[in-house]
């Protein structure tokens, strides 16, 4: 056996880890061998002592380690040139994505499902944003600082550690640049041609809803489709929607947020697209209590858009974020024409998209109105989904169309 510390799996419960599910969780352990460290290395060994993974130990997280190589006892994943290759791998598969330049910005390492637990890697034009989301990755940091800059050269590397996930794994919150030159302000990018600025340093995420890009074209595409259609954006944040929906054609758009600030940044990136002069109103307000007003004063919209923050963050969570869910489809329903479309997001892993569509058509019931489903959406292509870790498929939506008159009650 090796010398480093290990994990031994009650009876019974390896079938995940030969699955290649990257992730064992305490209830799964029968006793750890060693004093690993937060972060250390492992190796998982099934109840009889069969070598099956290796990976990274948490003792503070019900994620008790996080696994990235399942290669033979003997192979010692832990090196420079591994972690090199692995990163290489994540870079080159968005290379297409960039090539022409019509699009400046992506997510280049999506943790688990790139094969590097707890790293999360995005690029804005020349500025990099990193966030070290486990104890594994934390332990890492330096080395993963330093690769990134010698396969990147970024003007800026700059770290958004700031996020709650942290803290079930005993980490602080950290921010701050960690290479080269202060971000500025905005970063400007461009997104399928079109023009965005980005605030790294404050903004939501590392900045930007990046897993969005394919979804914000998929709206332009079915505004095209329509004869000028007025928009509803709901969670509107900087206006990404509401920028594609223009692009699209289109008559009038609607924002929806409860942050001032989001409402500014979504007015500049409508002048950085030269819709200026577009008929646009900002609404800021809860968004619960915003559509029931509107509902009142008797609008209606072509389109409707809604992409809520989590509602979800673990299961426990999930009976309430289902009627927060249900709620906001309700309402939106309420305010569609007949013929008009519904984008409709959930970005809770803990919801399924079994679960969503129920709970979509749990609205549609109570509102008695008719809606089909016409397209359904999941986050962008450069955060791909490994297909041992279902879990890494956090957005889901659907696109649906109203059939009839309206039945609300």
């Amino acid at each position: 056996m090796n010398a480093y510390p290990h994990i031994i799996l009650h009876a019974q419960r390896d079938v995940s880890v030969r699955r290649r599910h990257p992730w064992v969780f305490s209830g799964a352990i029968a006793r750890v061998e060693g004093k690993p460290q937060p972060g250390a290395l492992v190796a998982i060994h099934s109840a009889d002592g069969t070598f099956l993974a290796w990976g990274h130990y948490s003792a503070a997280s019900q994620i008790r380690a996080r696994l990235f190589a399942w290669e033979n006892e003997d192979f010692i994943p832990e090196t420079t040139d591994f972690w090199r290759a692995r990163l290489e791998r994540a870079i080159a598969a968005r290379k297409s994505l960039l090539v022409d330049g019509n699009t400046t910005a992506c997510r280049l390492v999506n943790a688990e499902s790139d094969g590097i637990p707890g790293l999360v890697v995005d690029r804005y034009g020349d500025v990099v944003v990193v966030q070290y989301l486990s104890a594994g990755a934390e332990a890492r940091r330096e080395l993963f600082n330093t690769l990134l800059l010698e396969l990147l050269h970024p003007v800026t590397l700059y770290e958004r550690s700031d996020v709650d996930v942290r803290e079930k794994e005993r980490l602080a919150p950290r921010a701050g640049l960690l290479a080269g030159d202060e971000p500025p302000a905005v970063v400007e990018i461009r997104e399928n041609g079109l023009h965005f600025g980005v605030d790294v340093r404050h903004g939501h995420k590392t900045g930007f809803y990046l897993d969005q890009r394919d979804n914000r074209a998929r709206l332009r595409a079915a505004v095209a489709q329509c004869d000028a259609p007025t928009v509803l954006n709901v969670f509107a944040y900087s206006g990404g929607f509401a920028v594609y929906a223009l692009a699209g054609g289109a008559s009038a758009v609607t924002n929806v947020d409860t942050s001032a600030e989001a409402l500014r940044l979504g007015r500049e990136n409508l002048a950085r697209n030269g819709f200026t002069e577009a008929a646009v109103e900002d609404i800021e307000g809860d968004a619960f209590m915003v559509l029931r007003e509107l509902h009142r004063q008797k609008h209606a919209f072509d389109v409707v858009i809604l992409d809520p923050p989590k509602f979800a963050f673990t299961q426990s969570d999930v009976k309430k974020a289902t009627r927060g869910y249900k709620d906001i489809n309700m309402q939106a329903m309420r305010l569609l024409r007949p013929g008009g479309l519904l984008f409709t997001f959930s970005c809770s892993g803990a919801i399924s998209a079994d679960l969503f569509q129920k709970i979509v058509f749990g609205a549609a019931l109570d509102v008695q109105r008719d809606l089909q489903i016409i397209g359904r959406m999941t986050q962008s292509s450069d955060h791909p989904v490994a297909l041992t870790f279902p879990e890494g498929e956090y957005l889901k939506g659907l696109i649906c169309r109203v059939v009839g008159e309206s039945g609300s009650r």
